[in-house]
């Protein structure tokens, strides 16, 4: 016996299927992205001495 998928069956699985890669890809890059800026968040919290801005008045 085949068993087929109906069409609605067919879109409800590939809306599922890239919801969910949305979802994982989006807190992988979320992830990523706080990683790399971790280092410049540091920075700015201590403050470096080497800016060359002015301090905020």
């Amino acid at each position: 016996m085949q068993k087929s998928f109906s069409l609605i069956q067919t879109v409800a699985i590939s809306g599922v299927f890239s919801a969910v890669s949305c979802w994982y890809g989006f807190m992988f890059g979320r992830e990523s992205a706080r990683k790399d800026l971790g280092g410049l968040i540091e920075e700015l919290r201590r403050g470096s001495p080497d800016s060359d801005s002015p301090p905020p008045s």
